[in-house]
């Protein structure tokens, strides 16, 4: 008989309503359950050591010990533990912070179901997963962080037109105004946009960002 074992989350937030919600979220998931709950930064630290989970989904503002010192204390016991931030957006040098501190992606409180597993997902996998609502303001900022970008082992080649495309993309415009400017199909911009996230290994418009201002494919003014 094949036996199957659920990925062991532990959730750390000082709100119990949106323990709540969590708890809801995750109730019937097949692939992750939450095995314990801690309500400060302290409280997470211990339980991380103690329960030994397979991811941590943790707020950043809790009271004894931020979010970001805990997931910080935490991965220098424990390095490869997958850590994914919860934020309400209210300070774009929070998140920036945290990912220095060693988390793997961040999200926000009101995301969807479906988001918080996708997120889940990626990071489990070895990718950053970066929110779906995260402003271009972000995205550069992020690009210009120190934290610690899983690269490719192998060095990607880009075509010029996506190399184009790329540049059009941390410019903010979307499909329908990148395939006026290059004079072509939207179909054709979507294609292309495609290839580009499978050769960075990223999986949305923030990870094209990140990639290229770290990899100087995209030069910031300063």
């Amino acid at each position: 008989m094949e036996i199957f074992y659920k990925i062991k989350v532990l959730v750390a937030d000082d709100h119990d309503l949106y323990l709540d919600g969590l708890r809801g979220f995750f109730a019937g998931n097949e692939v992750y359950e939450i095995v314990e709950e801690a309500s400060n930064g302290e409280e997470l630290v211990a339980k991380a050591a103690r329960f030994k989970p397979h991811i941590v989904l943790t707020d950043l503002n809790m009271p004894l010990m931020s979010g970001t010192q805990a997931i910080r204390t935490v991965l220098k016991e424990n390095p490869q533990l997958p850590c994914l931030v919860l934020t309400n957006y209210e300070n774009d040098f929070s998140i920036i912070e945290a990912l220095e501190a060693g988390a793997r992606g961040y999200i926000t409180k009101n995301m969807a179901k479906r988001e918080l597993f996708t997120a889940l997902d990626s990071i489990c996998s070895g990718q950053n997963y970066y929110c779906r609502n995260t402003s271009g303001k972000l995205a550069r900022l992020l690009g210009k962080s120190n934290f610690n970008l899983q690269m490719p082992l192998k060095k990607r080649v880009f075509s010029d037109t996506e190399r184009r495309i790329i540049q059009l993309i941390c410019e903010e415009k979307e499909s329908r105004e990148i395939a006026e400017i290059l004079f072509m199909s939207v179909r054709t911009v979507d294609n292309n946009r495609a290839r580009i996230l499978r050769k960075m290994n990223v999986r949305s418009s923030t990870g094209i960002v990140v990639y290229a201002i770290k990899n100087g494919m995209y030069l910031l003014d300063k």
